[in-house]
């Protein structure tokens, strides 16, 4: 098999998984339990807590384990709004739908969201954000990386901004989390979403990174997990295994992003010289993984379908667009036509492939360009 959807979902490595075996076996105590396979459980979460604020260069405390992104980021959007106030927030018009339906749901309840523009590679308006700040804007909410283009915001110009104005800055930062190295003082956010299952870690589980002195209200009511901030038995094995990834990803940034970028570039080259292919995001600023094109004359569904039978596996759109037939937002965010939004394959590749099964993967594209034009 030839895997290049790590834009949707990653496989567990091999060590992510040995570090959580112990905790679905042996060490399986219920967190808040107080005898000592509760309180191994509650160390195991607790050292994966201090690990991964290491790495993002932030306390412990400020770090909050959720179930996903999606979570994380309907956690800070909707935790921020403040009932019998005016809530104004302001976002992109590319976001995940984690944050735009979000955005809905705050419409619903009174609140009131501005989507600034992007230019033609994806880049905000940094001007227009400007602009739309209001004495009523309580958040601004940009993603870092976009899952669709792989386009990389200027988030430390947009944090200036932000606290200028002294507005509360989110960060949906799902996809760059193991694909680009930074710590938090680097990039000026007071909150940032990620997920595990990006980088290598199991489904489930995610972090919601709330800076100390944010009033958030909680966004899951119940027990007192989380130093009473989230509700819910803690996701124990996940938990170790994320920090396991993220340690794994950042100790070896620099070569598998350094690999990953040159392998991408090389196939955006060959695939460019395939007639009816067009590169969707930018060139430079981009996801060293992200390769992005509009297939004109033959449907995306049909291209994913046919290399499927080559046991090549590529997305026709993001993960959480799955069997949509509606065109990308993203790519009429950027200017392309109703025709060209439909018309989108992504293939995201990391430092496990080969330029070998590039070449593969490239060649059947050009022969399924071939076999259904027009279809």
């Amino acid at each position: 098999m030839i895997y290049m959807d790590n834009a949707a979902t990653t496989r567990i490595t091999d060590r992510v998984f040995e570090a959580m075996l112990p905790y679905l076996k042996e060490n399986y105590g219920n967190p808040s339990a107080i005898y000592s396979l509760g309180q191994r459980s509650r160390a195991a979460i607790e050292n994966s807590r201090i690990k991964i604020a290491d790495l993002l260069g932030v306390k412990a405390s400020e770090i909050y384990f959720t179930s996903s992104g999606s979570e994380s980021d309907n956690w800070a959007l909707k935790g921020s709004f403040l009932p019998n106030q005016e809530n104004h927030i302001i976002s992109s018009k590319i976001e995940h739908p984690a944050i735009l339906n979000s955005l809905k749901k705050i419409e619903k309840w009174g609140g009131e969201a501005s989507l600034v523009s992007v230019d033609e590679e994806g880049f905000v308006d940094l001007k227009e954000i400007e602009n739309s700040i209001k004495d009523s804007t309580r958040l601004i909410s940009i993603m870092f990386a976009n899952n669709e283009i792989g386009t990389i915001e200027p988030l430390a110009e947009i944090a200036k901004i932000a606290k200028e104005k002294n507005i509360l800055f989110h960060t949906d930062a799902v996809q760059a989390v193991g694909n680009v190295k930074f710590k938090i003082k680097d990039i000026g956010v007071d909150m940032l979403s990620l997920s595990g299952h990006k980088l290598g870690a199991p489904k489930g589980v995610g972090v919601l990174y709330l800076r100390e002195g944010i009033d958030l209200d909680n966004f899951l009511d119940g027990g007192e997990q989380e130093r009473g901030r989230r509700a819910s038995t803690e996701n124990l094995a996940s938990i170790v295994g994320l920090a396991r990834a993220m340690e794994d990803a950042y100790n070896n940034m620099e070569d598998h992003s350094s690999y990953t970028r040159d392998l991408r570039d090389y196939t955006i080259e060959k695939l460019l010289n395939i007639d009816g292919i067009v590169l969707n995001g930018p060139r430079e600023k981009r996801l060293p993984g992200n390769i992005n094109i509009t297939l004109k004359n033959t449907k995306p569904q049909t291209m994913v379908q046919y290399l499927d039978m080559f046991d090549i596996c590529v997305s026709s759109g993001s993960a959480c667009a799955a069997g949509s037939i509606n065109p990308s937002h993203v790519l009429r965010a950027i200017g392309r036509n109703e025709e060209d939004s439909l018309s989108m394959l992504r293939l995201s590749i990391n430092h496990e492939n080969t330029k070998e099964e590039c070449d593969y993967v490239v060649e059947k594209i050009n022969q399924g360009m071939k076999k259904f034009k027009n279809r």
